[in-house]
């Protein structure tokens, strides 16, 4: 029998026998699995049924491909005998959701409560409830209630300042005449207006000074709305009434090394105290941190009103650092009260921060392997100091390798590279006073990189002078110098004279590079490995040789008709490059994460192609996993023989990459994933067509890739192993079929550190 038909019946009776397994052969007799929830508003309303869904109680399993959870099979796949092979399955699958009846009934409250905070009164919910082959279905109908439009708004406010405020800031206000009468917007507007009159003073205000009051019988069919701010909360009676003032900062204290296992650690009359403007700041045990730095962070000034802004401002900064693990702020009241006069209303700041480590290193590994026996490995360690000279300055230290090579084979590729970083809180030969709420830094960057492959020996060396801050979650980083010399040696004359195509004969000449760059960064998910669903959008863009360009009758020529500084070409060209990424958190156990990445770069005036290091490229660890890296593209050009090993380069690249992430048992992950993409060349020669990109017809050239792997999940660090498999050759124009896998030239092996987006 054909190899392939018996390939493809092996592969349906797999998913046959995966599908047809029971569902509910571990639900309990006289128990039900929920199947599906469904919500159903049979009449015409703004309100939509899947804004609804996330207020039923009970949630049934999640559908992963199209209605079908292949983890819920798997889980029944368990015989209740708790020996390994039960404890395997029930760990690699997702066990059902039993039916829970009561639970009806409180997601029909859950629903009406809901829609009366929207502004639907009187709201009912009916449930329908099926029962089948121990699967549970339930339908919700809801019949949403009146709404009340607001026909007249009134405020009854006693304090005379406040009133002044409100009415003053009535144009801000989020309730209207003619809007439909809605707690939530109640509630929002309470909020919005307990947060400027912290920010202008009012300390202890909150919330539950405001009162409503909605009237539906004096107008038809309308609402009227009284808002009341009153001096007494919603807790407290008219006669706890006491009349709200502006509090002022007293003193500022800050400890600099708080220690939260001994509260009464920072009461030690063995301190240091420095006074800087009102401002006391006291070290214990030795000056960590350059008490001005600590002064700058912070934004609470003696003498000044209490200001929520600041306070928050105060804090972010302070961890903007990252030289502390905890920043604690406590205000304590000293008012006096007299009856109804308040002689004094201040408060006392005290900041107590708890110093995080100041040095260690960092170790990152990746290595592959393919199946023509190509071997990679690219390990880096750097070393770190977050205050180096007491001022918050960060020293990083870097050394990187990245070695190919064949096991009894003398050809290899070897890289090597070091650098060294100073980071300072402040922007230097610039003034930082606009940063009122971030803290900019001033980045200074050297390195020095050395390759040496069969073909060529290349030299580079890197300064880059920049400024990065933020801006709540978006990033900027503005490098306004990026310099680079590169110089290549020892090259091969064979190779040389290899390269017909001239573009990429001038990507492999000395050149002088000088141009600048920015990086801006946004994502709804900071931390290191988020736990719920967040996106990432980076967008990085470099610029170089214009400036040089202005003084081009000025510089000598060289053979080939370059303008030269120090007998070398200096480049000139435009690189942009952009990925999006999203990562859905489908529950505890389960996400599905993808990322688009996109980049082209375009070569002018003084250069006839991008300098090597600025090249496109695809395959490996974070890319087209079923090949190595360097070892696919352009295009459908098959790989250059001229290098020993691949060195696959382009001007223009466009990826896509899907993985389903999934907990297998301990802390152990599964993954399934799936790469297609390629890069291609803008330019290039007659003959030599197939790598270059066009409109037309790229799409079948695009090289796509799925595979499986494994990663365990230290919290701290994520060890990553990938298996990927070639299932669209471009060169070849074809898809490898089954039978073929884990031939030469259809799989690569991948390890990695961490997600590889």
């Amino acid at each position: 029998m054909n190899k392939t038909l018996v390939a493809i019946i092996t592969l349906v009776l797999t998913i046959s026998h995966l599908t047809s397994c029971s569902t509910v052969k571990v639900v309990p007799e006289g128990e039900y699995r929920l199947k599906k929830n469904s919500v159903i508003i049979p009449v015409s309303s703004k309100v939509k049924e899947s804004e609804l869904m996330s207020y039923i109680r009970q949630k049934p399993n999640n559908d992963i491909v199209l209605g079908w959870n292949p983890f819920l099979n798997i889980y029944n796949w368990s015989d209740g005998t708790g020996s390994g092979w039960d404890r395997f399955v029930t760990r690699l699958g997702q066990a059902p959701v039993i039916f829970d009846s009561a639970l009806v009934k409180k997601s029909n409250d859950n629903i009406e409560s809901y829609l009366e905070s929207l502004g639907y009164y009187d709201s009912k919910v009916k449930d329908s409830i099926t029962l089948k082959n121990k699967i549970a279905s339930v339908i919700y109908t809801v019949h949403p209630g009146k709404r009340y439009p607001i026909s007249d708004i009134k405020y009854d406010i006693p304090d005379e300042f406040i009133n002044s405020f409100v009415s003053s800031d009535s144009s801000s206000s989020i309730i209207h005449k003619g809007d439909y009468l809605s707690e939530k917007k109640l509630e929002e507007e309470s909020e919005r207006i307990t947060t400027k009159l912290r920010d202008i003073g009012y300390y202890n205000f909150s919330k539950n000074y405001f009162f409503f009051v909605a009237d539906t019988l004096i107008h038809k069919d309308s609402a009227t709305l009284l808002i009341r701010i009153l001096n007494y909360t919603r807790n407290e009676k008219p006669e706890d009434s006491k009349k709200h003032s502006k509090y002022s900062i007293n003193r500022v204290k800050i400890y600099s090394s708080y220690d939260p296992t001994d509260p009464n650690s920072y009461l030690s009359e063995e301190s240091d105290t420095t006074l800087i403007n009102g401002v006391e700041i006291i070290n214990q045990g030795g000056t960590i941190i350059n008490p001005s730095v600590l002064y700058k962070m912070n934004q609470i000034r003696p003498g000044d009103l209490y200001s929520e802004k600041r306070v928050n401002t105060t804090y972010d900064r302070l961890l903007a650092l990252r030289l502390f693990s905890g920043v604690n702020l406590q205000f304590d009241e000293l008012s006096v009260n007299k009856g109804d006069r308040i002689d004094s209303a201040t408060v006392d700041a005290t900041i107590r921060l708890t110093p995080s480590k100041m040095q260690g290193y960092k170790i990152n590994i990746e290595a592959s392997s393919n199946s023509n026996g190509l071997l990679g490995i690219s390990p880096a360690i750097s070393y770190y100091h977050k205050n180096i000279f007491k001022g918050g300055e960060w020293l990083n230290l870097g050394f990187m390798g990245n070695f190919q090579f064949k096991i009894n084979d003398p050809v290899k590729s070897t890289e090597l590279g070091v650098s060294a970083g100073i980071s300072t809180p402040n922007f230097l030969l610039l003034p930082d006073r606009i940063f009122k709420y971030s803290v900019p830094r001033t980045d200074i960057n050297l390195s020095y990189n050395y390759q040496n492959r069969p073909e060529f020996t290349r030299n580079l060396i890197s300064l880059n002078y920049g400024y990065n801050w933020n801006n709540g979650r978006m990033y900027y980083r503005i490098n306004p110098i990026q310099l680079s010399i590169v110089k290549l040696n020892n090259m091969s004359e064979t190779f040389y004279e290899s390269l017909t195509d001239p573009f990429l004969r001038n990507s492999y000449m000395n050149h002088f590079d000088m141009g600048a760059g920015a990086t801006l960064y946004y994502t709804t998910d900071s931390s290191p490995y988020p736990k719920n669903s967040y996106f990432y959008i980076r967008w990085i863009n470099d610029i170089s040789g214009n400036l040089l360009s202005l003084f081009n009758s000025k510089m000598p020529i060289d053979s080939t008709g370059a303008k030269t500084i120090w007998n070398t070409p200096y480049s000139q060209y435009f690189r942009t490059d952009l990925t999006l990424s999203r990562t859905w958190r489908i529950d505890e156990k389960n996400a599905f994460a993808a990322r688009f990445n996109g980049g082209v770069g375009v070569s002018y005036g003084n250069s006839k192609s991008l300098p090597f290091e600025k090249l496109f490229y695809a395959g490996g660890a974070n890319s087209l996993r079923g090949w190595q890296a360097r070892s696919v593209g352009p295009g459908s050009a098959p790989v250059d023989t001229t290098f020993s090993i691949p060195n696959q380069t382009g001007d223009l690249k466009l990826e896509l990459n899907a993985e389903f992430r999934f907990l297998m048992f301990w802390k152990l992950e599964g993954a399934l994933f799936a790469d297609l993409g390629n890069i291609w060349t803008i330019k290039s020669e007659q003959g030599r067509e197939e790598g270059r990109f066009r409109f037309n017809d790229f799409y079948k050239s695009i090289a796509f890739n799925w595979g499986f792997g494994a990663r365990l999940n230290l919290d701290f660090v994520i060890l990553r192993l990938d298996l990927g498999m070639v299932a669209y050759d471009p060169v070849k124009r074809s898809w490898i079929k089954p039978f073929n896998w884990f031939q030469n030239d259809t799989y690569s092996l991948q390890f990695g550190v961490g997600y590889p987006f």
